[in-house]
């Protein structure tokens, strides 16, 4: 049995983790969970998986959790803010970490994790966006695995297998194209409900509009630079509506292995929990005479100019690529919120990269402050646009 703690238990990966989890038997065991602010899901998966270690961020939030927990009678230590996260990461009974919360918050809990040598399953990809050579250079010191979950990084991580990375020609990343890649519509009139409508995934609200801006599949080449040690120069990506095929890896002899499976996000969840075993997963198995045809596009950078951004930073390299990230996620919130246009969030993002002077540099408090600075930046720039 492998004993699981999950940072953001309440998110979409979280919530699909934990529903795995109980449908397998004598498999994993969680003792850890954390979660922003939704203290009634973590009721319920408190009273269900029975943890030792949960955290709220909010303190006063935790604190009346802390007295539920004491009134059930149940043995339950609850934390707040950012020592919860860490809490939870460095639980001594774990084995693996699921990082599943979303942003930069998810730096230094994942961190923590890899300190205390535990394998992680990283699913918070704007961590690796931030300071992802940090983060594997601490996993290689403390020998301790990080699996990808994103379903991309997942088929890359299965294609490649124990093949030398020297032998690899380009990894062909693929994206659905999110609702608009054949959209003719005006991207000033995308409302918030229009670009939150995936066709293809259920997701979080903040990676469901990367995915509409296509910045998501920008920060996904960057984070499989990150975890391949592969030049952004060797990612290229491909739109493929369908979804079966979830990335490719070409290789110098002229191969290319591809990963296939239904959309659905439990495999490569399962697959990043159990490693290096495969067990039996419950999903609808593929079907190829039932998906009929399997098409492909070329991304069009003009029309998805976060997507050129991405890229262009990735390329930069430094401490751009955490400017951009928390850049981004600024911009993104300023849309959900209705105070800013969607065609707005590219816009920012370009502005605050533009006044950044890139700092390349091993220490990680260079990047925090970066992404300190590219968030008030941000807030600055939509004041002035709004």
């Amino acid at each position: 049995m492998k004993n699981i703690s999950i940072l953001g238990s309440s998110g979409s990966i979280g919530t699909q983790a934990l529903e795995l989890i109980s449908k397998t038997k004598n498999e994993f065991k969680v003792c850890g969970l954390s979660v922003h602010s939704n203290t009634e899901l973590l009721k319920k998966q408190i009273i269900k998986f029975k943890p030792s270690v949960v955290s709220v961020f909010d303190k006063e939030n935790a604190e009346k959790l802390q007295k539920w927990c004491n009134d059930k009678k149940l043995k339950i230590k609850v934390y707040c803010g950012k020592e919860g996260l860490n809490k939870v990461a460095t639980i001594k009974a774990a084995d693996m970490v699921l990082s599943s919360v979303v942003g930069s918050i998810g730096l230094e809990p994942l961190l923590a994790a890899i300190d205390s040598g535990k394998d992680v399953a990283i699913a918070n990809k704007e961590a690796l966006v931030m300071a992802g050579n940090i983060i594997m250079k601490k996993a290689k010191e403390k020998g301790v695995a990080v699996l990808p979950v994103d379903s991309e990084h997942s088929a890359i991580f299965q294609c490649i297998g124990k093949e030398n990375k020297k032998s690899i020609k380009r990894i062909l990343l693929t994206a659905s194209g999110g609702p608009f890649y054949k959209s003719n519509k005006n991207f000033a009139d995308i409302t918030v409900e229009d670009a939150l409508a995936h066709p293809t995934w259920k997701m979080g609200k903040k990676i469901t509009v990367d995915s509409a801006t296509l910045m998501n599949k920008g920060l996904e080449a960057i984070e499989a630079s990150v975890l391949f040690d592969i030049p952004i120069d060797k990612i290229d990506i491909i739109i493929h509506p369908q979804s079966v095929i979830h990335s490719m890896v070409e290789f110098n002899d002229g191969c290319v292995m591809a990963q296939l499976s239904n959309p659905d996000m439990t495999l490569p969840i399962q697959y990043a929990l159990s490693y290096p075993d495969r067990t039996n997963c419950y999903i609808k198995r593929l079907d190829l005479t039932e998906v009929a045809k399997l098409e492909f596009f070329k991304p069009d950078f003009k029309k998805f100019k976060c997507l050129n951004i991405a890229y262009k930073c990735a390329k930069i390299g430094g401490t751009m690529t955490a400017v951009m990230s928390a850049a981004n996620e600024i911009a993104v919130r300023y849309f959900l919120d209705g105070k800013i246009r969607f065609d707005m969030i590219p816009v920012v993002v370009e502005k605050v990269i533009n006044k950044h002077k890139v700092i390349k540099t091993k220490n990680l408090s260079k990047y925090v402050k970066a992404d300190l600075w590219a968030r008030q930046q941000a807030e600055n720039v939509i004041k002035n646009l709004i």
